[in-house]
């Protein structure tokens, strides 16, 4: 919002010089000014003059804007600008009094899709599965707060291979359908599926009974839907204890009605062909730098594979949602595969959205490998979070009386603000101990700030008051300057679907505030004005805090 105003500002103080981008950007040298523009340098090419001399003709133009305190002419062409003290607080003023801080109002809002989690069911959620949950979450919520309409769906992988292993598994052991556990469940898919890695004709009856299924056998539907219900039960509980939520629960069995009309679509305008006994499309186009295979549709023995279910779930959506974007949060070693259902999905003309993957890497332990616990096993979520509890309140003797939903809070904190503050594309090493810190780029950390603010507003008896113009230090005028910035954090984090944007933002605005409260004592401070005029600004930075955690997925606890 404050680079708009000054961007227009500047824009009209062009006179007759024409320039089709204003850009301004904020200083990386805070003391020597706030923003800069640098397009002079643009216009001096175009109308022959010297940087220099278009830059102060700029300037006089810009004297008696109220947005400035300074702003001045540098060699050899920039301009740097200095923000009035007016300006600042009219800025904080409006982003109290209007709702989200006065982010800009949609005119016209979008309809999102995003799939994202995609557990397997029969499965137990392990260590990977942590990072499509939370940064899903996460997009998902920032995508809501611009102002869109979105739709989060888990997508279940419940149409593979591991379905066909766990049935065969229960009936090699003779397990009822009404008799069958969670614990049987864990155990026979790593136990089958390493049978048939060994035993091709084991393979082959589990592809069979996965094949049957797809093609509507009714007894193994009994089968399918108890495994289902079993399995997804668990995953609910532990996606609860994430605080991560859906619209919908569908599966790829939700999809598999759909399955015939995308096959004929591909048949008919002759996009599918037979190639070594299989169904696939050609996906290939004139600008690729290397070839691209075909995405199979239907394998050779005749049953449906993730590009088949991934088309028809396109399909689906587009006849129930008619969305104008479906996101994809998944691993980045899926993008040929992402890549093969776009192309073959918009060749067919199933959808008119737009369709983004947004990959992510993996979570390494210190020793720069897949992470894994204290055993030297790749955790599941459960161990996870039990060893991430155990390093919290190992940490400090009080943290043992926490309550349980307290401590649930802050080792969510701990996970989602280690992953978070990553580039989702980045790997990344996760250090349970250094993030369980309350010091240093931590979730203990933001949440220590955050309540240790909100109780300086309680002990002082905060009331909503007006502020004056009055900017007092130099700390306190970085963190005016540093809540300006929350429109580019969120914008910025929508636009590139990185919720890693406003994790460094939450993480700089709590850098402010502690550095503001060590040099400002607000406590038995008679200066009535100054007092009111920083808890105004305390209370603005508590607020955004709160509500930037929220899109983060992180809860605040009552005590740290």
């Amino acid at each position: 919002m404050v680079i708009e105003l000054l961007e227009k500002a500047l824009k009209e103080s062009l006179g007759s010089y024409s320039l089709e981008v204003v850009n301004v950007v904020k200083s990386n040298r805070p003391d020597l000014c706030d923003y800069q523009f640098d397009g002079a340098f643009r216009l001096a090419k175009q109308y022959k003059k010297s940087p220099m001399e278009i830059a102060e003709e700029i300037i006089a133009a810009l004297q008696n804007c109220p947005y400035f305190e300074k702003v001045e002419a540098v060699m050899p062409g920039f301009i740097n600008m200095t923000l009035s003290a007016t300006f600042i607080n009219q800025i904080l003023r409006d982003m109290k009094k209007f709702p989200k801080f006065n982010l800009p109002i949609l005119e016209h809002p979008l309809t999102y899709i995003i799939d994202y989690g995609g557990p397997n069911i029969a499965k137990p959620l392990h260590v990977g599965h942590l990072r499509p949950a939370i940064v899903g979450e996460s997009i998902k919520r920032i995508i809501a707060y611009v102002g869109h309409n979105i739709i989060g769906d888990v997508h279940f992988g419940d149409f593979g291979l591991q379905i066909g292993e766990v049935i065969y598994g229960m009936q090699e052991e003779k397990i009822g359908i009404e008799e069958v556990t969670l614990e049987d469940l864990n155990r026979l898919y790593p136990k089958i599926s390493g049978l048939c890695k060994e035993d091709e004709k084991i393979k082959e009856k589990c592809a069979n009974i996965t094949k049957e299924l797809q093609e509507g056998s009714l007894e193994y539907e009994r089968y399918y839907q108890k495994i289902f219900d079993l399995s997804k039960k668990d995953i609910v509980r532990i996606y609860k204890y994430l605080d991560v939520d859906f619209d919908l629960w569908y599966g790829e069995m939700d999809s598999r009605t759909f399955i015939p009309l995308v096959e004929k679509i591909l048949t008919e305008k002759s996009l599918a062909y037979i190639s070594d006994g299989a169904l696939v499309v050609d996906v290939t186009e004139e600008a690729d730098a290397k070839e691209i295979p075909p995405l199979i549709f239907k394998t050779s023995i005749g049953s449906y594979i993730y590009g088949s279910t991934d088309m028809a779930t396109i399909y689906q959506r587009e006849k129930d949602f008619q969305p104008d974007y479906i996101l994809y949060v998944a691993d980045l070693r899926q993008s040929l595969h992402f890549k093969q259902v776009f192309r073959a999905s918009l060749k067919a003309g199933i959808t008119d959205a737009h369709l983004e993957h947004l990959g992510f890497g993996t979570i390494n332990g210190t020793d720069g490998k897949p992470y894994k616990t204290r055993s030297g096993n790749a955790p599941k979520l459960d161990a996870l979070f039990r060893e991430i509890e155990e390093l919290f309140v190992e940490s400090k003797e009080s943290n043992k009386n926490m309550s349980e939903e307290d401590k649930r809070k802050i080792v969510n904190s701990i996970l989602k603000f280690a992953d978070l503050q990553n580039n989702r594309e980045k790997d990344y090493i996760f250090d349970g101990k250094k993030f369980s810190d309350v010091v240093g780029k931590t979730g203990p950390y933001v949440l220590y700030t955050y309540l240790r603010i909100k109780r300086i507003l309680e002990l002082e008896q905060y009331k909503e008051s007006d502020l004056s113009n009055t900017i007092y230090n130099e700390y306190d005028r970085n963190l005016r300057l540093q809540l300006l910035d929350f429109h580019k954090a969120v914008l910025g984090a929508f636009r590139l679907r990185l919720p890693s944007v406003i994790a460094s933002y939450i993480y700089d605005l709590c850098v402010s505030l502690n550095t503001f409260y060590q040099n400002n004592y607000i406590s038995g401070l008679e200066e009535k004005e100054k007092k009111q005029d920083w808890l105004y600004v305390l209370d603005l930075a508590d607020q955004i805090l709160k509500e930037l955690l929220k899109l983060l997925g992180i809860e605040i606890p009552s005590i740290m």
